[in-house]
């Protein structure tokens, strides 16, 4: 009863201070949702919230409030940090959302991340730069231990050479012509529709921001980007498919076969945007002639744009990369994750770095996932 009493208070106190609105179990408001549970021991196993309801408030910091005589605790519960879902899960598929979560299957950390209240901004940084689909179809496989389709990739014999060779090639490819080519290519593209970068910018779901920007960036198609540019100019909601393409930009050189993933910055918040899938990079980089590389955009507050092409094995870079082993599933190796602090930092220097040595033993690493 104390308990109950406690969480009562609790409710209150937070509904004055945040003016949260009651849905059900669960409270809002712009910022963030809660929901509160009491416990007479410091383990969470209450069922915190069905799976359907959640994709309600995914797109904003979902906090699970654990209160106990032992003192109160917080977790970011949003669909990125769930190990599985637990009840009437059965019938769980990507097209059949089913089940609710207990505070048990949420992750207390995440890639090395304690989840508590200090860390928050930095781990929704994070989900942010995942989908609800993708984020559905990783607890369809791990709470039904569904086995999947595919398998990982294998690469071997000459495929394999190609692909330990690929650092050489990226460094050779940006002493190149071709370089400076794409770059100039990329950089006019940016220059020709900055306008509407600056306002795709305000964008606040992080994953269709991206896709607008690159839209804007690659399509020569007008029937294409006056749509987008006119949606933006009118505050229409734009809805655009992802595609799950490796690269957002390919152009073929007579030496070269690049492919550009164009990742977008904006400097003034805290972000961590999804890198690639690593079963499709070693599947590109194992062909001839590959090279991949990153166009990050970097957009300030007074809407100055600064713009870096660089490969993703600079030095740099890869000490911004984080392999997501949360991802890594029985069919595949997973997917890398970039640091946004660090993105501001290249994206404030334009030398290209790579060790030959340190960028191979980084591809081994993916190889050995």
């Amino acid at each position: 009863m104390a308990n109950d009493l406690q969480k009562e208070q609790v409710i209150e106190r937070l509904k004055s201070k945040f003016n949260l609105i009651k849905d059900r179990s669960v409270y809002y408001c712009d910022e963030f949702a809660l929901r509160v549970s009491t416990s007479k021991s410091k383990s969470f196993s209450n069922t915190v919230l069905s799976l359907s309801a959640l994709k309600k408030y995914d797109d904003k910091p979902f906090i699970a409030l654990l209160i106990t005589p032992y003192g109160n605790e917080c977790y970011l519960a949003n669909s990125t940090f769930l190990k599985k879902i637990s009840h009437s899960s059965h019938e769980l598929r990507v097209d059949n959302i089913k089940g609710s979560f207990n505070g048990s299957d949420i992750l207390k950390e995440y890639d090395g991340i304690p989840n508590e209240p200090c860390n928050f901004e930095r781990l929704f940084a994070i989900h942010q730069a995942y989908t609800w689909e993708e984020n559905v179809e990783r607890l369809v496989e791990s709470t039904n231990n569904i086995s999947p389709n595919k398998r990982k990739l294998v690469v071997e014999g000459d495929a394999l050479s190609t692909l330990i060779s690929s650092p050489t090639r990226a460094k050779e490819f940006l002493e190149s012509p071709e370089y400076v080519d794409l770059r100039d290519d990329l950089n006019r593209r940016v220059a020709s529709v900055k306008d509407a970068i600056a306002v795709a910018s305000l964008i606040d779901n992080v994953n269709l921001r991206g896709r607008v920007i690159e839209e804007l960036i690659t399509s020569d198609d007008p029937e294409i980007i006056n749509p987008i540019k006119q949606s933006l100019e009118d505050g229409v909601r734009l809805s655009i498919k992802t595609d799950q393409k490796l690269g957002d930009y390919s152009k073929v050189y007579e030496k070269y076969w690049t492919e550009t993933d164009i990742k977008t910055k904006v400097l003034f918040f805290q972000s961590a945007p999804k890198a690639y899938n690593i079963d499709k990079l070693l599947g590109f980089l194992s062909k001839p002639k590959t090279v991949y590389l990153f166009f990050l955009i970097g957009i300030g507050e007074t809407n100055t744009i600064k713009t870096r092409l660089i490969s993703i094995f600079d030095k740099k870079m890869l000490a911004a990369t984080r392999v997501q082993h949360h991802w890594a599933g029985r069919n595949s190796r997973g997917v890398t994750q970039l640091d946004g602090n660090q993105l501001d930092l290249i994206l404030e220097n334009d030398r290209n770095i790579i060790e030959i040595e340190g960028a191979q033993n980084f591809l081994q690493k993916l190889i050995d996932l």
